[in-house]
Parts: C-alpha cells; structure tokens; sequence
C-alpha cells in the first residue's frame, strides 16, 4: 500500500476552505489523501504532515500476508516565490511477511518505502487577482451558483529525486541510489466548498521500476472545521500494478494545526490492502503580505490611515452611545 498523506486541508484543507491563493489564513495541507495540491504553503511558511498508519495486505495466490506499520511525513516550505515550493517527502514502514503454506515462515522488514526531495512550481493560478470570486454579502445564490471559470484548473509542475538504499525490500531488485520524478498537479475550486485535485505521476524514471500513477481526490468541507474527501489512486509499472481507494475525513483545530483519518482498500487479491492511518499537520508561519507602492506619498498615506483609524473610532463611540439610549428606553418603556 501507498499510505496516506496528501490537499486541500487537500487537499486542502485538502486544499480546502476555497483556496484561491498560495497562502491561505488557515493551514493547506496536503492530507488527508496522497494527492498533492497545485498550490504552495506560502512564502516563509514551513508546514509539517506526519501520519502514522497501520497496513494489512494478503497475497491469496502466492499464499503469505503482510501486516504491519509505517508512518508518512513531509516537510513543506514556501521560498522566494509565492508559487514555489521545496518539499521533502517520504514512507517507512516496518512489517512481518508470513508464508501460510505448509510450513510457516516469517520475515521480517524495515525500510523506506520512498524518500524524496523536490519542488512544486505553480504554472498557471485562474483565480489569481479575480475580483469575481469575492463573496456576495446580500446572496446566498450568487455564492453558490455554478461558475464556468472553475473549468479551468490550477496547474503546477513538480521535479524531484528519488533515493532508494541497496536491498531495499519494497522496491524491485537493483534499484537503489538516486532516480528522477515528475508530476503536473491540477486542481479545481468549485463553489459551495468542493475541490477537485489531479495528479498525473512518473517515477523513478529511468529504473526497472518506472511507475506511472494518477490520483483523483474530490474534497468537501462541511463546515469551517470539518472535511471529508474520496479518492482513487491508479500504479502501474512491471513491478506492482493497483487501483487504491481511500475515504476520510479532517478537522481543523486552529489555523495551524489540522487532525485526519482515513482508510485504504482495493478490490483484488494480488494483494488485497486495507490500512487505516491518522495524521496531523502544523505550520510555523512567518509569511508577511508583500508592500503595494501606490505612488502615494508617505506622510499622505500615515494621514490617510489616521483619519481613517479615527472615522473608525467615532463610528464605535457612536454605535455604543445609540446602544445605551435604546437600552434605557427600553427600562422606561
């Protein structure tokens, strides 16, 4: 099994939350799925998602099972560009092989199942500077209504490298040292709180172990805290071909720290997989909004701002005293 991570929240919260922007005031992560979100964390922002997971698999016609645990992390930074992105992601897993013919015999693994290090570049952003997508105070309707522009996705391109050690019991025989590995990730904002994600994966180019995978994953948050998502993930290469479905959900405890949980299943026996994980993420968040120079002068702007603090305070002082006399003719009347 390739266990779970990924979005909004992924994905946002798994890219969720209606991202339409690199930073967002709460966390984006990449978890609850495995699926990558188009969009970065943020200048000067470092994010980590960690989740330990449990893994049961059972290899029926080659008669042995594999059970065990591993956990995923990934260590996400936001340099230079608010489209650039550094990351380093990886798998350990630690797990019994049981041969159940006649004789029982075990054996016993650890390794990395993958360990990466990369960058993600956001190409192309449609809701970049969209006056459109600010909301309508006065409509429910119009904030919900199906906007055509969200057709068109989010793209981003990831580079990286893979590392894979000598033996390494998860991967096919000879590979080891260091391989290539690119991805194009979409994503779509879809009102109403829906996200779409795809990503379109070729790894370990070059090896005997060259995989293709695609990964799906439609998110939806329910509320400002909760999120649950459904995702398909397609591997296919000549040393292990599946079809991956995983179902969960996350809730947001602050606006830099986010809980999940899901579960992973297939619908073959060679193997059969099911794992359950929990995960969480956190961001230490030092990013600062970048200065607009609008030609105004800076003693115009530090009066401008003043006047405006005090429009404001005589507005408070207003609305307080108007408060006071409805609550005194209220106990006269």
């Amino acid at each position: 099994m390739n266990p779970i991570k990924s979005t909004l929240f992924i994905v946002l919260l798994l890219t969720t939350y209606n991202t339409f922007a690199q930073y967002t005031d709460v966390i984006n992560s990449n978890r609850p799925g495995v699926s990558r979100s188009a969009f970065s964390v943020g200048t000067n922002v470092a994010q980590f998602e960690v989740g330990p997971y449990m893994i049961k698999q059972t290899y029926t016609p080659l008669k042995y099972d594999v059970s065990g645990f591993g956990i995923d992390f990934a260590t996400r930074y936001g340099l230079l560009f608010e489209e650039l992105e550094l990351n380093v992601e990886g798998t350990f897993q630690s797990d019994t092989k049981t041969y159940t013919s006649n004789i029982s015999v075990e054996d016993n693994r650890a390794n990395f199942k993958f360990l990466t290090v990369g960058a993600k570049y956001l190409l192309y952003d449609p809701y970049k500077n969209s006056e459109d997508e600010k909301p309508n105070l006065y409509s429910w309707k119009a904030n919900h209504r199906f906007k055509w522009k969200t057709l068109i996705p989010a793209i981003s391109i990831y580079a990286g490298a893979n590392y894979d050690t000598q033996n390494n019991p998860y991967t096919a025989a000879g590979i080891e040292g260091f391989s290539p590995k690119f991805m194009i990730a979409t994503q779509h904002n879809f009102s109403g709180g829906w996200v779409f994600v795809m990503n379109f994966i070729k790894d370990r180019i070059g090896t005997d172990q060259s995989d293709f995978q695609y990964i799906l994953t439609l998110t939806h948050s329910l509320n400002q805290k909760w999120v649950v998502f459904g995702e398909t993930q397609g591997i296919k290469s000549d040393f292990y071909a599946d079809n991956l479905f995983r179902f969960g959900g996350g809730y947001l405890w602050s606006k830099n720290f986010q809980l999940d949980a899901a579960a992973t299943f297939n619908t073959k026996d060679t193997p059969s997989v099911f794992g359950v994980n929990f995960g969480m993420s956190y961001r230490l968040d030092f990013h600062k909004d970048k200065k607009i120079d609008n030609g105004t002068p800076a003693k115009d702007e530090g009066e401008r701002t003043s006047n405006k603090n005090k429009s404001k305070k005589s507005t408070e002082v207003m609305d307080d005293y108007n408060k006071k006399q409805k609550r005194k003719e209220q106990k006269f009347n």
